[in-house]
Order: C-alpha cells, then sequence, then structure tokens
C-alpha cells in the first residue's frame, strides 16, 4: 500500500538550483532582450528631429569601439581622479569625526546633524551654490567642485556605518578595559575598532559608486572641458544617442569594478564579515 510519504512528489520551482554564474547570465540576457525590444518599438525615431533615443545594443557597440579608447580614457581618468580625492576626503574626515564621537560623546548629537544635514540638501542645490564660490580649474585639471560633491556624496554612509560599527563592540571586552584603567581611546584602539571593522568596511563599498556619481554630477556644474560629464553633455547637444549610452554603461560598469574590487579587499582583511572564515 502506497502512503502519502512514499508517493513521489511533483517538482516545485523552489527545487530548481541553478548555478549563481548561470542565474546572472540569465539576467543580462534577458535583460540586453528588453533593451532591444525597446529599442526597436518605443525608442525607435521619437521626437521632432526623429532621433532614435534608445539605440540598440549593436549601435552602443559599434559607436563604442569607432570612438575608441582613447577618448574613454581621456574623459574617465580625469572623473576617476576627482572621485578618488573626493572618496579620500570624505569618507577619512568620516572616519575621524565617528571616532571623535566615541573618545567625546556629547559630540555625537552635532556630528550626526551634520550628516544628516549633507544627506538632505539637494546635491544640485550645493554644486550650484559651490560653483560659485571655488575658482575654475585649468584645462584638463580635477574640478573642485567635482571633489567636493563626490565627498559629499560618500560622508553620510560612512558615518552611519562606522557609528553602527564602533558602538557594536562587545561591552565585557569594553568593562575590562575600563578595569584596567584603560581609556575612551584605548577602548577605541584596542576593541572598537576591530569590531566595526566589517561595517566599516561595508560602508566604505557602498561609498565607491557614490563618489563616482558625485564627481560626475560635480563636473555639470563644474565649468571643465574633459571629464565624463562634458562627454556626455557633447553627445547630447550632438543628438547621438548611441555614445550616451556608451558613457552611461561605461559609467556603471566603473563603479561596478570599484565596488567589487573593495569587497574583494574587505573579504581579505576581514574574511570573518562576509561569512568566509572556516
Amino acid at each position: 500500500m502506497t502512503t502519502d510519504a512514499t508517493k513521489p512528489r511533483a517538482i516545485q520551482w523552489e527545487d530548481i538550483k541553478l548555478p549563481a554564474w548561470l542565474t546572472g547570465l540569465i539576467g543580462v540576457v534577458g535583460i540586453i532582450a528588453l533593451w532591444w525590444i525597446l529599442a526597436a518599438t518605443v525608442g525607435s525615431n521619437v521626437g521632432p528631429g526623429r532621433v532614435q533615443a534608445v539605440p540598440t545594443p549593436p549601435q552602443v557597440l559599434i559607436e563604442f569601439f569607432n570612438t575608441g579608447w582613447e577618448f574613454y580614457l581621456r574623459n574617465f581618468s580625469v572623473t576617476l581622479a576627482e572621485a578618488g580625492i573626493g572618496y579620500a576626503w570624505g569618507n577619512g574626515l568620516a572616519l575621524l569625526l565617528s571616532a571623535l564621537v566615541l573618545i567625546v560623546p556629547r559630540l555625537e548629537g552635532v556630528v550626526m546633524q551634520i550628516a544628516i544635514i549633507t544627506y538632505c540638501v539637494p546635491i544640485v542645490a550645493i554644486g550650484l551654490l559651490v560653483v560659485v564660490i571655488v575658482p575654475v580649474p585649468a584645462a584638463g585639471e580635477p574640478s573642485p567642485t567635482a571633489i567636493f560633491l563626490a565627498a559629499l556624496s560618500c560622508f553620510f554612509t560612512t558615518v552611519v556605518g562606522a557609528l553602527l560599527g564602533l558602538k557594536a563592540a562587545d561591552k565585557a571586552s569594553l568593562d575590562l578595559i575600563t578595569v584596567y584603567g584603560g581609556s575612551r581611546l584605548t577602548q577605541l584602539r584596542k576593541v572598537r575598532l576591530i569590531a566595526a571593522l566589517p561595517a566599516i568596511l561595508n560602508a566604505l563599498q557602498i561609498a565607491v559608486p557614490a563618489a563616482f556619481l558625485g564627481a560626475v554630477l560635480g563636473e555639470f556644474f563644474g565649468r571643465v572641458t574633459v571629464g565624463v560629464g562634458p562627454a556626455m553633455i557633447a553627445a547630447q547637444q550632438a543628438l547621438n544617442s548611441a555614445r550616451v549610452w556608451d558613457i552611461a554603461l561605461v559609467s556603471g560598469a566603473v563603479a561596478l569594478a570599484g565596488y567589487g574590487l573593495l569587497g574583494l579587499l574587505s573579504r581579505a582583511i576581514a574574511p570573518w564579515s562576509k561569512g568566509t572564515a572556516k
């Protein structure tokens, strides 16, 4: 007699386990297919000038190679320099203020208010203000406006991540240092920094694409002639939609590469933060 326990069970969707690389490949193919359909239907020859707003993937690929590597190297090198400088300043100041809060707890309210203000005020309004204050950079030089907005874009995330990590330290370890006469600075060096390392690394990883985006936005206001922002504006004015898409896709790839690179660095520095430790 066949019982319910011995009856063959129908295969459910949750029983199908696909490798991660295959799932990613299916997602990429699906996005490209949807993009191609939109380019052939909705985005085909629209607007007063009958401009193709959404080019097809082959058109974007052909335009990329026709433009040449020098174009992307020249423009992205400037934007990456601005994003890198802003990333260092923004995250450095955020980590410094977070550590200062642990040493002088009364400053926490002030630091959090500053962080919230930098996050809530529209970055476009700040960009318009900064461009009036800072000098115009020389041709090919990094834009101070782009650097400032890159630093501003990653400040809030790093402050919040660092403070949450620093406060997650084991209370028993902190009490032990206090019993042996250790100061708040000793607690910070011996316990809190180690406990906060995973959270800080996660915040720094998120700050990578944020800094790049801030640098690109800063170039729209920074009165510069070289960079991702000016290149995209020139392509838009020339109604070259394929080049606009090329620049946007390369920007996404660069930001994603920086995010992934810092993720690998985080795994090497603190493998327990990603569950890779055995």
